[in-house]
């Protein structure tokens, strides 16, 4: 097995290399009859693609995406929609430079893949990482905007919540501002405190870490199980499959071990039609690993860029010590481009689960979309 799939019912797999000349996804499992243009999917690649800010690596890749195979389309539908086949989609790579990496061809970067892939496969691709490129995060966008198509009624939001030491005020929190700043920042005045640190931080030639947190509204309360499909089980799966990514909690998660059992209970009411009605949502809207309906929040650490230009001790494939410094173009937070990622992997989640719970109990699920019918 080689482990480059994820998912259930929807059934994400990705491809491809960072300095390969393509790389991409098959989604599988996406129900059929679904509106889907190329547009809908580039509008969410355009907010992760690197070289729209300094504090980003300046690799210029457009992340043009391709729909290969899955949608069809002629004046009966209407439009192009997908047919229930597996969608393939391509991303093209356009500015590598390969050459960067020529100097470290027999030698492992600190903090790296590089030594644990030798180790495993006995062969690496040292041209950016190969498959441990956070480039290959564009081909998991591209499948999440296939899932949030399948998730009529919810909405999936992102924001960086810390860089470094720096936390953002929570009182200061405002969803529209997120994408008026290079960082996806819901605190206006946490964002220019950042503007000059990562200044700094990019001038030393260094990096930094930083947490972001993902919350998913109008998810319907049922999806997940109660023993090993727990939802907030592959949640955390599918955030510590990003690249880089060390910690992962959801709800109050790690906070939790400071409260009491009067202060972490999501105490209920009835609300005035008489539906439930929480009054917090410490367990961030899954409990006994099944979906409450209350917003769906979890945040993730991601570690410092490795890749820096000061120089590090390592050793090579040849078994000789070396001091050695990365070259290339990199993000000194690669946290920033890793708010659509989450995005997505929370939107691939919650799709496989709302088929997976549709497929067991016959309720829930897409809306019908209108199929394509003879005559």
């Amino acid at each position: 097995m080689s482990h480059n799939s994820f998912g259930h019912l929807f059934r994400v797999t990705t491809w491809g290399e960072s300095h390969g000349p393509a790389l991409g996804c098959v989604v599988d499992g996406c129900p059929p009859g679904i509106p889907l243009e190329a547009a809908e999917i580039q509008q969410w690649l355009d907010r992760r693609k690197p070289g729209q800010s300094r504090f980003v690596t300046q690799r210029q890749e457009p992340d043009t995406v391709e729909i290969l195979s899955g949608v069809f389309s002629d004046d009966r539908t209407g439009g192009q929609v997908t047919t229930g086949t597996p969608i393939s989609l391509m991303i093209r790579n356009v500015d590598q430079r390969s050459k960067d990496y020529g100097d470290i061809r027999d030698q492992y970067r600190p903090g790296h893949a590089d030594y644990a892939y030798d180790m495993k496969y006995g062969v690496r691709d040292y041209r950016g990482g190969g498959r441990s490129s956070a480039r290959e995060t564009a081909a998991r966008v591209a499948a999440g905007a296939v899932a949030r198509k399948i998730l009529p009624g919810v909405t999936i939001r992102g924001a960086l919540v810390q860089i470094g030491p720096h936390k953002v005020d929570r009182s200061r929190w405002d969803w529209t501002t997120v994408d008026d700043n290079p960082f996806f920042c819901p605190d206006p005045v946490t964002a220019a405190l950042w503007e000059d640190y990562l200044d700094g931080v990019r001038k030393a030639g260094s990096s930094v870490g930083a947490v972001i947190e993902v919350v998913a509204e109008g998810v319907p309360a049922g999806l997940g199980a109660p023993v090993y499909a727990k939802l907030d089980q592959d949640l955390a799966s599918a955030l510590m499959s990003i690249n880089a990514v060390k910690g992962v909690e959801i709800g109050d998660g790690f906070a939790a071990a400071t409260l009491t059992g009067e202060e972490n209970a999501d105490e209920m009411r009835l609300g005035p039609n008489g539906e439930p009605v929480f009054l917090s949502n410490k367990a961030g809207g899954i409990l006994g690993g099944i979906s409450t309906g209350e917003p769906v929040v979890a945040r993730f650490a991601v570690k410092p860029t490795s890749s820096i230009l000061t120089h590090r001790r390592s050793i090579s494939a040849t078994g000789t010590e070396v001091d050695l410094r990365t070259k290339g173009r990199h993000d000194p937070c690669v946290g920033i481009r890793a708010v659509p990622v989450g995005e997505a992997m929370l939107a691939i989640v919650l799709a496989d689960h709302l088929l997976r719970h549709r497929g067991q109990t016959g309720r829930g699920g897409p809306a019908e979309y209108p199929l394509h019918r003879q005559g």
